[in-house]
């Protein structure tokens, strides 16, 4: 083994035993001195008493610090230990021999050694006691003129320190191997731990970890923002929310993974929950999805299937398109009858709703090469309605903008001018023929500018709604049905939102996107452009 772990285990034992050393040698000295008629016998001779007080004072200097002037540990362990055999030795010789039972201390002696001991060390002092309980032995034997009794006692006595050294030293082994394994497995397993938390954290999904009390031992951010639990500091289940408590209540004696949706207050979109057992002890995990972000997934995935058909549909499209448009043109241009003129229109009506079609298709094609620029709302917006009003005049008293406050945002250009294209037309297509039907309405809003746009027509209905933004969904004969569904796309593109708001009682759709700021010098009179 190696020495790193056994010093850093040496340090606290070896106190401990100097104090058993001091303990001990205290005992005995009592003894002799303390205990009336202890001092008689085995234990009264003058050898035993002078050696007692020796090896007292050795162990209070030791106990003092004496042994510091040895740097190393494993220097002052040997040095103690020998010292130990050196005075049992003397004590038991004095005592009378290995019958007086003081032998047997040796073996504690040895024990601790192997215990905290290095290598082969452990059989070095085993056979240095061994040694030197038989040179005690022949000393004995010199003394009682031949009396060889007491070497097989000392034999066997020997054989049990090498026994206990080999025995203890081959436990400490398996007890310092077995520390350093379950060390390394706690480090392990705290740094498994560690990565858990820290993927269970940034989890876009919620998850709740709930016992069989209902109590939440771990609860991720995504989990408190998708409940938007009342209380600052939710500590069950219930607090983070009732409902969900409800439902996991009635399921908590499955033992199978569950799946439901879970409608809230307060959240226009439900969430869909995956509750499963967490093991034997009971509880489950619970897994919380946003349901708008699912939908929002499936809507980028099938953009990404509409994006590569943009190509073969150009092709496939308009190459026919062209052919049909130039009949209609040759057609057009005979005149024979009435009929071959209203042949002609529809011809040339179906013409241009596939190629806004394919317009169409090929802007939303585009929408990742957004090149954002700073607009000036109020002048982009004077700019954009007098567009407009050169194929609509009309569209100068129909459409009023009031920007609120000096308002930018960033904008491709050309983006902006397909979303607002759309918003606006769309508006004009619904609104009524007064002045002023359709509304744009310009504020800042936080860190954002709004665009809000509204007209006074029917407005929308709940069952077409849900489906405004589809591809390919339209309430008009002559309509794509990509148009709002494109609008939106491009924002994204932009890092704005466009929404629906409400019926005004008109149709309302606004537009949020990110600004630079507005000056703060601004009087708070309003700009208005007719």
């Amino acid at each position: 083994m190696a020495a790193g772990p056994i010093a850093k285990l040496r340090v606290t034992p070896l106190r401990y035993f100097n104090l058993y050393r001091l303990l001990m040698v205290s005992v005995l000295i009592a003894l002799v001195l303390g205990v009336p008629g202890a001092g008689s016998g085995r234990y009264g001779n003058d050898l035993f008493a002078r050696a007692a007080l020796f090896y007292w004072g050795f162990a209070a200097a030791v106990m003092l610090g004496g042994d510091r002037v040895l740097r190393r540990e494993s220097w002052r362990l040997t040095f103690g230990v020998l010292t130990d055999i050196v005075f049992l030795t003397v004590l038991t010789y004095g005592a009378g021999g290995a019958g007086s039972g003081l032998p047997f201390m040796h073996v504690v002696v040895l024990a601790f050694a192997a215990l905290v001991g290095q290598g082969r060390l452990a059989l070095f002092y085993a056979a240095v006691a061994s040694l030197a309980m038989l040179f005690q032995q022949s000393m004995q034997w010199i003394a009682d003129n031949g009396d060889a009794s007491g070497f097989v006692q000392v034999g066997t006595i020997s054989i049990g320190f090498f026994a206990t050294a080999i025995a203890v030293r081959l436990l400490a082994r398996r007890v310092i191997a077995n520390e350093v394994l379950a060390r390394e497995r706690g480090q392990d397993l705290a740094e498994q731990v560690r990565v858990n938390e820290r993927v269970i954290r940034d989890m876009e999904n919620g998850v709740l970890v709930v016992d069989t009390d209902g109590r939440v031992r771990q609860a991720n951010p995504s989990a408190h923002k998708l409940l938007d639990p009342q209380v600052p500091r939710p500590v069950t289940l219930a607090d983070f929310s009732p409902a969900l408590d409800s439902v996991l209540k009635r399921i908590a004696l499955a033992d199978r993974e569950r799946v439901f949706v879970l409608d809230l207050p307060g959240r226009q979109a439900a969430l869909r929950v995956r509750c499963v057992p967490a093991g034997g002890q009971g509880g489950h995990v619970v897994f919380i999805e946003d349901l708008a972000r699912l939908r929002e997934q499936a809507r980028q995935i099938k953009l990404a299937a509409l994006g590569r058909l943009t190509a073969s549909m150009a092709h496939e499209i308009r190459n026919p398109l062209a052919a049909i448009s130039q009949a209609a043109e040759l057609l057009q241009e005979e005149r024979r009858a009435e009929t071959q003129a209203r042949l002609t229109r529809i011809i040339g009506d179906n013409s241009q709703r596939l190629d806004r079609l394919v317009s169409d298709v090929l802007e939303l094609g585009r929408r990742d090469r957004a090149e954002p620029e700073l607009l000036d709302m109020a002048a982009y917006l004077r700019t954009f309605i007098e567009e407009m009003a050169m194929r609509d005049p009309a569209v100068r008293v129909r459409v009023r903008f009031d920007v609120l406050a000096p308002a930018s945002i960033w904008f491709d250009r050309g983006h902006l001018h397909q979303v607002m294209w759309n918003l606006i037309g769309n508006a004009l297509r619904y609104a009524g023929p007064g002045e002023e039907a359709v509304r744009i309405i310009v504020r800042p809003d936080d860190r954002a500018t709004c665009i809000e746009v509204m007209d006074d027509g029917p407005g929308v209905d709940v069952a077409t709604r849900a489906h405004l933004f589809e591809p390919f969904f339209t309430t008009h004969s002559r309509g794509t049905g990509l148009g709002l569904y494109i609008a939106r796309e491009l924002c994204d593109a932009n890092g704005a939102s466009l929404e629906f708001v409400d019926n005004s009682p008109g149709a309302h759709f606004r537009l949020r996107g990110m600004n630079t700021g507005w000056d703060e010098t601004w009087n708070g009179d309003a700009r208005s452009g007719n």
